[in-house]
């Protein structure tokens, strides 16, 4: 059976390309969850227009990205730590610190799109990636001091 891809799938191939899956396969798993269409010639016309609306929803979300990436450029976040001797922490920073203190300086971001290069844990000035969309990247300037 032919079927039109809707999504992104890794077994079969990108939006838009026409596959050639058994009928199981399709009756019973693409179809249902809409991954998949059937291809007719009606919904290879409803396809491209849903190629056009995702495409400019991609462009929505990249442009958005970017504004903030560049809001994020000019923020610095402070992170209050206890420290032990020779100014080391007891634990280390992690990205869920990051994003409460991006929290409280307006920006919602989630802590899985941190993304911290080694363990902090020492005082000190640190830039922090943080991936807003699959092309977008901003750092942060984090500032780990005394509490």
């Amino acid at each position: 059976m032919k079927v039109i891809l809707r999504k992104n799938f890794d077994q079969l191939g990108k939006i838009g390309d026409v596959v050639e899956v058994k009928d199981g396969y399709a009756r019973n798993f693409l179809l249902p969850r809409q991954i998949a269409y059937a291809a007719t010639q009606g919904n290879i016309r409803a396809l491209e227009e849903e190629k056009k609306m995702v495409e400019l929803k991609m462009q929505k979300e990249l442009e958005e990205a970017q504004l903030a990436a560049t809001e994020l450029e000019k923020v610095s976040i402070t992170i209050p730590v206890t420290v032990g001797e020779e100014d080391k922490l007891f634990g280390t920073v992690t990205t869920q610190m990051i994003a409460d203190a991006l929290t409280e300086k307006g920006f919602e971001i989630d802590k899985r799109k941190i993304e911290i290069p080694e363990a902090i844990k020492t005082l000190g000035i640190y830039s922090i990636n943080v991936k807003l969309h699959n092309d977008v990247n901003a750092v942060v300037k984090t500032w780990v001091v005394r509490e």
